[in-house]
This record gives structure tokens, sequence and C-alpha cells, in this order.
């Protein structure tokens, strides 16, 4: 019960990876406060994090807008009295083809939800947990090698941007107990991946169609990987671990365990210039 007493919120927690880390913390004994647009999907998570025997809190909010992300954190503080952990979970993929030819009401809507909704979030939750001294936020962003995700400019962005914005929140609290990371939850089977899937297909993007196709059947899937993750950095395990890229497809629980005071004390797991050969 690694979260006994803490309380979380989950955005995107009506399906797929923010599903599968609501019930972790569920298991570990965390209470839940469950974001997303979609009502019928947070309340079937919330019936299963509800018959682990953890409270759940179901809250339908845009990301995007910044009255809603207010409203939803006060209503989380009024229910359960504080926020310990956020999870920025919640993101859509946006128009896949060259930049010059997609729409650019799409494109600027994916930095609206990926981008300005995480900042939406932090800037609710942080009031709480600087007042207690102790949170954990963590923000999904893409994996490592977002080169893959060229003919994805809007959402490359967005998730570029998420990981800067992780690296700068963390030295602006680096003097308190709040933690703040990204995670690159790798391939995830979901309604996302068949509509990268499909839209790269119609654009005629090749490789992009193939690597979403493949996670999209379920040959590829990361989900326990990246949930086991998230438990890592929401919980004491993580230790002062702030401002670090984290990524299901390369890193292991046990060895960032055993590895936190290193990994903290180098400029490794960062988003940073690479020289190549």
């Amino acid at each position: 019960m690694r979260l006994a007493g803490r309380t979380a919120i989950v955005t995107g927690a009506g399906r797929g990876v923010g599903r599968s880390i609501a019930l972790t913390y569920a298991r570990e004994g965390a209470q839940l406060a469950l974001v997303a647009r979609s009502v019928a999907e947070l309340e079937e998570t919330a019936r299963q994090v509800q018959a682990l025997g953890a409270p759940a809190l179901v809250v339908p909010a845009d990301i995007s807008e910044r009255e809603q992300v207010d409203r939803m954190a006060a209503q989380v503080i009024d229910r359960y009295s504080t926020v310990d952990i956020l999870v920025n979970n919640a993101a859509i993929s946006g128009p896949v083809g060259a930049l010059q030819d997609v729409d650019p009401d799409r494109w600027v809507q994916v930095l609206q939800v990926n981008l300005f909704g995480t900042y939406y979030c932090c800037r609710a939750v942080l009031p709480a947990m600087v007042k207690q001294d102790w949170g954990r936020i963590i923000s999904l962003t893409s994996e490592v090698d977002m080169a893959t995700w060229y003919s994805m400019s809007a959402y490359s962005t967005s998730k570029a941007a998420i990981i800067r914005l992780t690296e700068g929140l963390a030295r602006e609290l680096a003097h308190t107990n709040i933690r703040v990371n990204a995670l690159g939850p790798g391939g995830i089977p979901s309604r996302m991946a068949k509509e990268i899937r499909d839209e790269a297909a119609a654009a005629g993007v090749d490789d992009l169609y193939e690597g979403c196709r493949s996670v999209a059947a379920g040959e590829r899937d990361a989900t326990d990987q990246a949930t086991a993750l998230a438990l890592f950095l929401a919980c004491d395990d993580s230790g002062n671990m702030s401002g670090k890229l984290l990524s299901a497809m390369l890193d292991d629980v046990s060895y960032l365990r055993k590895h936190v005071t290193e990994i903290m004390g180098s400029d490794a797991y960062q988003l940073r210039r690479v020289l190549l050969p």
C-alpha cells in the first residue's frame, strides 16, 4: 500500500493507460479523482476502482479549458481536502501529414489540449501541494526518439514542450518536496493508436502507419511497464528524482530504484542536445 492516504488526480482516466494507472494507484491505497470528457468511460473506471475498495470521484472536464480545470481541482480538494499526485495523461494525437498541408485549427488544438492542458492542471494543483510541501506531478509525453513522429508536428511539438515544462518546473520547485517528472509510455493499444494508424494510412506515411498498426493490434504493448513507472514516480521509491524523463521502453523500475541518487546527480534522463558522430 505504497500510496495509502494519498489523493491522486488522473486525467484521461476513462480508458487505456490512464485507467491502468488509476487502478494500480487504487490497489496501492490511493483515493482517486478521475478526469476526462467522457462520463460513461469515467464511470466504468470508477466502478473498477471502487471494486478494489478505493474511493473514486468522477470529474468530467475538458482540460484545454482553464475554467473547467480550476473547477475540477476545487471539486477534488473539497472532496478529499488536498491533492498529492497529479498524472497528466489526457491528450489528443492531432493531424498527420506535412505541416503545410494539415488543418491549422487541428494543429493548434493539439497544443491547447496536450500542452496548455498540462499547464492548467499543474497550475491548479500546485497551491495545495506547496501548502503541504509534498506532491508528485507525472506528465505523460512521448518516447525518447520523437523523430518517429516527424509527420505529426503538432503532437511531437506538444510532447517535447511538456518535457521542457517538466524540467523547468522541477527546477522551480527544487527547494520543496514536490517532484515533477515526465514519462514516455511507449506503445499503448488504444483508440489513439487506431486514429493515428488510420490518418497515417490516408496520408501515405508508411512507417508511422506500420508502427501504429502493430500497436493498435496489440503486437506491442507497454502498458504494464508504463504503469509500473507511474507508480514508481508517485511513491517514495523514487526518492528525490525530479526533472527527469523516463521511458517505458528503456527503463526498468528495479534499476531506477537502486540508482535514484546517481541519476539525480547526472544530466541523464533529460531532453538535451545529442552530438552525433
